[in-house]
């Protein structure tokens, strides 16, 4: 049996980058020795730990050396963590045991961003693991070339959406990408892959780079996100033991992983459509067979290892509990705004250390083969040689012989010269690729140029266009000599010109292109400066590098994809970095959530143009959930994007969370792909045709469903003094905008629902303690709808709730009125009033939702389980209400609740009568000793009324204070607005402030006045009396 051997885990922590910086972000990582602690940004009672074989700090304690751009510790012994440091833990383990003849995987994982490809493959002289490796791989081949020949094949593939693809291919590359097969020595491989063999860490990193050219290309060309694609790097390993007779053969795996971005909570609902394909299912697959594996290792009866579920863990079988020396480096951001997703690259991290793979030495007598074959072709030659010295006429068995010789010659000479063979090709193949980068390099000493920005920093700056003397299409089309040909979503046949004449280059958008320069969208020739960010067509990202002249070494390293991304986000008003400056005030979950906007736009960019070349109809827009709403304490609700779509043809309206949007994006993507095909001639291999594609299989469109347009808050503190409400709300949409005016009361009334009078308002609500309260919630009508507005054939329901924890209730749905008439009355009841209650009465508010239906989706209806209703048809809201609701109850159990509510009806009279009484007893004794009670008792129940009705006029006063305070805290200027419009803004805006301000004395002023004249009247009245 082989020995076991669990997967090393390490764990890296970053430095925060531009964008956490800016946003003021705080590090909620410690990490000591190998062990790692996460806190929740929202509860510090809430920390985290684990513990790995390695963990590394590289978040803080370091220097940049200004030459060369090296990073180091500030100090020797200092606990930064720089790529030595990693190498020499991880990178050393690895080559030694390819060295032994194991095979040796390293997986790298974390989510975009969070520093996997800096460990992977390093920035600049900070090299990382693969580049070292590869390194310290030759210098080992050379100390022990004495001893052994070693022979180093190199292959370079990427995993997208289940495709592999070939990066060092030279032909086209093949529908649906290579196929996996197994065999059973060999296990899983992919066909016809294409293996380059090396004799030089320089000539690796050449075949890296093409790769990484190729990648590039293909993710521009195919609409495809790096991030969301695998990459692996196979360096397989072939020593040849002369003194042993044998040959060991290992492959090092180096795996770079997508990026593990956690879904929010809030999108965790499932899609009508499967996932796009597999876009997810590799990592997902992983995460299974990880899992699976970790439950093994404990003891855990485990049926099924999900191996073949995804090209990607058939290919890392033998990593993942089978025969390889396997390494994890998980990576992570240490920024409060990364919490989640850092958490759950901490548990994915934790699962993999328990896996135990079974690795042996992979060694075959090779040398021995040859040795064999000599000897046999020496036999041979002795038997031929005894033939022609005996004379004897076997002509039959010469040639048999002959004919041996020669194949045992073929084939030793296929062993010894077929390494020499593949070396001397790729090294033809190597000289063409040099001569290639000294003709690029000697072009950027010479013109202007536009290189790509990519998601990934490894992508960047790879691609790049040479703008020489003259006039330059640039476009699709390759028919003309003078242009540039370069592909991407929303590029036009002719997109555009650039013209390089006396030392200037002019760009000229041509008709129905887009073309965006520094975040803003361009229509008109414009001057190119150096460092100009480009953005053609929905997303292919571009940087101007100007004349040799304008450069400065490295200046263009500081413009990477985020920074394309926040100057579009700037241009839609969303300035982050400006806006943080209280940052430490600043809920790190909002961030977040606006970080996620920016990541989406130019997803939703790509949605768009794809809907437009496909002829959907159909536009996609971001938005912010919950902006400005709150709930029933007036508490902020939690953010998130939401994507709102819109069906110019039907005017239908769907919203989809991030997660549906961003797997309908990959759905969307295989059809407009598949469009691309037809568009070319190439049959599709499977699947309907565009034109045939049905309703249900289409991923731009949904069964339509109602839609929360916005909220109105209806404050229910007047009902603790039982003053009655009739109020005209504003309904808000989740970004601020006015939805509608809607008109509802709240009447306190009795058990029959006739309104009560001025003379039951109460002066101390806890006069309510005990008591009963009924009150009727009038929802009278809705006043400007902008939803039907927008379209005729739409209709509106009311929702709302008197309590947090009371079932939700509707109104009947009205269709086609922009000012519809409701009236729908609804009787709310509390036989007993708690303080719980009245406290909620006196700080929270009634949630009024407006819902728009649309043609062909369902009404909402109030749910029938779960709610309170007495016989007469009247919702109770206090906590005693199920059980005293008959309704709920059997027959014993109703009759008995009966009872006993007509038992504490009676005792409240009974209690009522004893405190009339006492109060008759006390003005019987007063007149009987010549008092003037009586009068005097009037005269108090006359300015009890007064009292009540000032009261309540204040009240009414103050609502309208309050809506207007609201609405003066939504104001803003736009974001277009010159020095005079903002000049305007601030005059205007003073003069609504004063408005408030007069309006808010007036009420109090008001109030005291009534006031003053109450305790003047009972003054002057009190004299006379006396």
């Amino acid at each position: 049996m082989h020995g076991r051997d669990c997967v090393k885990v390490a764990v890296r922590v970053r430095p925060f980058n531009k964008r956490e910086r800016d946003a003021g972000s705080r590090c909620v990582v410690t990490m000591t020795a190998s062990s790692i602690s996460i806190q929740d940004p929202r509860d510090s009672q809430c920390r985290r730990s684990f513990c790995f074989d390695y963990a590394y700090w590289s978040h803080s304690g370091y220097v940049v050396q200004d030459r060369t751009g090296l990073y180091l510790p500030e100090e020797a012994g200092g606990r930064y963590a720089d790529q030595e440091c990693v190498f020499q833990d991880l990178g050393e383990g690895i080559l030694e045991n390819a060295l032994q003849g194991y095979n040796a995987t390293l997986l790298a994982y974390g989510q975009t961003g969070s520093g996997k490809s800096y460990s992977m493959v390093g920035y600049r002289p900070n090299k990382g693991l693969v580049p070292k490796l590869c390194d310290r791989l030759f210098e080992a081949i050379k100390e022990n070339q004495d001893t052994r020949q070693c022979q180093v094949f190199f292959s370079m593939l990427e995993i997208y959406n289940e495709q592999v693809v070939d990066l060092l291919s030279r032909g086209s590359r093949p529908p649906g990408g290579l196929r996996v097969r197994e065999e059973q020595h060999r296990g899983f491989y992919v066909e016809g892959l294409r293996t380059v063999p090396c004799d030089s860490a320089a000539q690796v990193e050449q075949l890296m780079e093409q790769g990484t050219r190729t990648r590039t290309t293909a993710a521009t060309h195919m609409n495809t996100n790096s991030s969301r694609s695998h990459m692996l790097i196979v360096l397989q390993l072939k020593q040849i033991l002369p003194q042993e007779s044998v040959t060991k053969q290992s492959n090092i795996n180096l795996v770079d992983l997508a990026g593990s971005e956690r879904q929010r909570s809030a999108s965790s609902e499932a899609d009508r459509l499967k996932e796009g394909m597999a876009i997810n299912l590799s990592l997902t697959t992983l995460g299974n067979v990880i899992s699976a594996l970790a439950d093994m290792a404990v003891g855990r009866k485990v049926v099924h290892v999900p191996y073949r579920d995804s090209v990607l863990t058939k290919l890392l079988q033998s990593a993942l509990g089978g025969n390889s020396r396997t390494v994890m480096i998980a990576t992570l951001s240490p920024a409060d705004i990364c919490y989640e997703e850092s958490l759950s690259t901490l548990r994915y991290a934790e699962r993999a250390k328990h896996i135990q793979n079974r690795p042996v030495v992979n060694e075959r007598p090779t040398e021995r083969l040859v040795k064999e074959l000599k000897a046999e072709n020496a036999r041979l030659m002795q038997r031929l040689s005894r033939l022609g010295h005996d004379g004897r006429s076997a002509d039959d068995e010469t040639k048999e012989i002959r004919q041996l010789l020669t194949h045992n010659e073929l084939q030793i000479r296929t062993i010894q010269t077929l390494w020499e063979q593949h070396l001397q090709e790729a090294l033809r193949d190597w000289e063409q690729q040099y001569a290639n980068i000294t003709q690029e390099r000697r072009m950027m000493q010479m013109h202007p140029y536009i290189l790509n920005i990519n998601e990934d920093a490894q992508l960047s700056g790879v691609v790049k266009l040479f703008i020489q003397e003259g006039d330059w299409e640039i476009g699709l089309s390759e028919a003309s000599p003078r242009s540039i040909s370069i592909k991407g979503l929303g590029i036009q046949q002719r997109h555009l010109i650039l013209k390089n004449k006396q030392r200037r280059v002019m760009l000229t958008p041509l008709k129905g292109s887009k073309v965006t320069i520094n975040g803003r969208a361009v229509s008109q020739t414009t001057e190119l400066q150096h460092l100009d960010r480009l953005i053609l067509g929905s997303n292919c990202t571009y940087l101007y590098i100007g004349f040799p002249s304008e450069r400065v070494a490295n200046d263009w390293s500081c413009y990477d994809y985020d920074y394309f991304l926040s100057e579009l986000a700037a241009a839609e008003g969303i300035h982050l970095g400006e806006s943080s400056t209280d940052s430490c005030q600043t809920d790190p979950s909002i961030l977040a959530v606006f970080y996620d906007y920016i990541k989406l736009m130019p997803l939703v960019a790509e949605a768009n143009q794809m809907s437009q070349e496909l002829n959907k109809g159909v536009e996609f827009k971001l938005e912010i959930k919950n902006l400005v709403l709150s709930d029933s304490k007036g508490h902020d609700l939690e953010k998130e994007i939401v994507c709102r779509v819109t069906s110019k043809h039907t005017q239908q309206v769907w919203m989809w969370s991030k997660a549906k949007f961003v797997n309908r994006k990959f759905l969307m993507e295989e059809i407009y792909q598949q469009h691309l095909d037809e568009m070319k001639g190439e049959q599709p291999g499977e699947g309907l045709s565009i034109a045939a594609l049905p309703r249900d299989k289409d991923p731009f469109w949904d069964p339509v469903e109602p839609l929360l347009l916005g909220t109105a808050h209806l404050w229910l503190q007047s009902l603790a003094f039982r003053i009655p409400m009739d109020e005209q709300l504003e309904v808000l949409g989740s970004e601020g905008s006015e939805e509608a005016i809607l008109q509802a009361k709240l009447i306190p009334c009795t058990s029959d629902g006739l309104p009560l009078g001025e003379d039951d308002i109460l002066i101390d609500p806890s006069e309510l303690l005990g008591r009963r309260l009924d009150v009727q919630l009038v929802v009278e009508q809705c006043f400007g709808l902008r939803w039907i507005r927008d379209a005729r054939s739409r209709g509106v329901q009311i929702g709302f709730s008197p309590l947090d924890s009371v079932g939700r209730l509707y109104t009947p749905a009205v269709w086609h009125h922009i000012n519809p008439v409701l009236h729908h009355k609804v009787h709310f009841a509390s036989f007993h009033v708690s303080q719980q209650l009245l406290n909620h009465l006196q700080s929270s508010a009634m949630l009024l939702e407006l819902w728009g239906l649309q043609e062909g989706c369902t009404c909402l209806v109030s749910p029938a389980e779960g709610a309170r209703v007495s016989p007469e048809g009247i919702f109770i809201i206090d906590e005693s209400g199920v059980a005293d609701n008959p309704a709920n109850s059997g027959e014993p159990n109703s009759a008995r609740s009966r009872l006993q509510r007509d038992l504490e009806e009676q005792k409240r009279v009974n209690s009522h009568l004893v405190k009339e009484n006492q109060r008759l007893r006390g003005q019987l004794n007063a007149a009987t000793n010549g008092g003037d009670s009586g009068r005097s008792h009037s005269f108090r129940q006359s300015c009890d009324a007064e009292f009540a009705r000032s009261l309540k006029q204040f009240y009414h006063n103050m609502t309208s204070v309050r809506v207007q305070l609201q609405s003066l805290r939504r104001r803003r200027p736009s974001e277009s607005c010159d020095l005079l419009g903002l000049h305007l803004f601030v005059e205007e805006h003073s003069g609504l402030l004063k408005d408030f301000s007069e309006q808010l004395e007036q009420s109090v002023s008001t109030l005291k006045h009534d006031i003053a004249a109450i305790v003047r009247r009972k003054r002057e009245r009190s004299g006379t009396g006396s």
